[in-house]
């Protein structure tokens, strides 16, 4: 007689299958006891990340006011991430307009934190949100990085398996959670991480943040303070002064951890696919957000925002129909529609095969280097978008190549 399995046991069982291939997946990708480096980067990428053109970089170096650096192939300048900063740092120290190569906040200038949301899952809330922080953190902004999803996607990019490097803490939920007898939430910088990308910072995620969920109404009926739409905003004031922009990965629900970081954010970006069934739920999405931040704002718990943007990704400019809906939308919602969108690519997709974002990429090893130069071109041209909103937000606009 054939027995059956009870759930929970199976369900038990599959994810730990899961978890073991998924840890040997990461050691096909990193060695034992090896950590996530970053590539080197062209004189060419360089020159653009600092604003100035290739013959001033070469210049500069041929004058001695910058370092020379590794040397590849044809003999052709190769950076390190770390090379990029001490130069853009020499570079501030001796021009007329040091604000040219430190873009980031300057005296009065608040902090800015932008929260990723999405009602929907597979709207690429996720590598939007990782990208967008590498690029800033590669043009010269002090940006921290929030895993505010009990999935932990955002924290995997870094290296990590959240189910098992954090399995005994060290998330954000550390740092937000609420009292249980002697146990209480930590200052964020005990879960602060440094990555192998200069000027970028971690906060990670993980499957306790879920706890978050289930524990705010008790928490709630019995007045714990702070309430739950403080919690992730008074944590973030404890590294206030340490950087230029935060980013905040939500959860793909309207629940109590994305209320809270939608409460700490000066800005919210929404991914939204063009297609009609992921435009009916980020309807549903803003109709139930709506009426839940008016609730939250009359309870002082949310202020105004600098900005509230959409992004179109998952694009596919071979598609006549999400080419119409675009339009449709930017003629709808007009300028708070970010002008480039995210294209769908499998430049993009493959590199997240390897933990990687489309940044890490060595062009010069890859087969297909138009499409991944393409998708390049796209995510840097809604991360220059999104960065003008930033600077925008600080009262200036852009800067100007030297």
């Amino acid at each position: 007689m054939m027995m059956h399995q009870v759930l929970h046991d199976k369900l038990k069982a599959d994810a730990e299958r899961l978890s073991e291939a998924l840890e040997h997946m990461s050691k096909l990708f990193l060695a034992p006891k090896e950590e996530k480096t970053l590539r080197a980067f062209t004189s060419a990428e360089v020159g653009e990340l600092l604003r100035v053109s290739d013959s001033y970089l070469r210049k500069a170096h041929f004058d001695g006011r910058i370092p020379e650096v590794e040397q590849g192939p044809g003999n052709k300048r190769l950076y390190s991430a770390e090379n990029i900063l001490q130069i853009r740092n020499i570079l501030a120290q001796n021009a007329k307009d040091p604000f040219q190569f430190l873009p980031g906040r300057r005296q009065g200038d608040k902090l800015q934190i932008w929260s990723t949301v999405n009602f929907k899952g597979g709207s690429s809330k996720t590598t939007t949100t990782v990208t967008l922080g590498m690029r800033l953190a590669l043009r010269g902004y002090r940006v921290c990085l929030v895993d505010a999803d009990p999935q932990a996607s955002l924290t995997t990019f870094f290296g990590y398996q959240p189910e098992i490097d954090f399995r005994h803490g060290g998330t954000l939920y550390d740092a937000i959670r609420y009292n249980d007898g002697e146990t209480s939430r930590v200052p964020i910088v005990d879960v602060l991480r440094k990555t192998y990308f200069p000027n970028l910072d971690l906060v990670p995620g993980g499957i306790m943040l879920s706890e978050f969920e289930t524990e705010t109404p008790t928490a709630l009926s019995r007045g714990e303070q702070p309430v739950f739409f403080n919690r992730i905003r008074d944590s973030l004031r404890q590294v206030e002064d340490d950087y230029d922009i935060v980013l905040i990965d939500c959860p793909p629900q309207l629940g109590y951890l994305t209320m809270a970081a939608v409460c700490a954010s000066t800005s919210l970006l929404m991914t939204i696919i063009p297609e009609r069934v992921d435009l009916a739920s980020a309807s549903q999405f803003l109709t139930m957000a709506s009426g839940v931040l008016e609730v939250l704002y009359s309870n002082g718990g949310i202020g105004a925002y600098d900005n509230f943007a959409y992004l179109l990704t998952r694009f596919d400019t071979a598609i006549s129909t999400q080419q119409d809906l675009s339009e449709w939308l930017r003629q709808l919602l007009g300028d708070s529609v970010i002008k480039t969108p995210f294209v769908k690519s499998s430049a993009v997709s493959e590199a997240g095969l390897s933990q990687k974002t489309i940044f890490e990429v060595d062009l010069a090893t890859t087969k297909n280097r138009k499409t991944y130069e393409r998708a390049l071109e796209s995510v840097m041209s809604f991360s220059n978008d999104i960065e003008k909103m930033i600077q925008s937000a600080w009262g200036r606009g852009g800067t100007n190549e030297a």
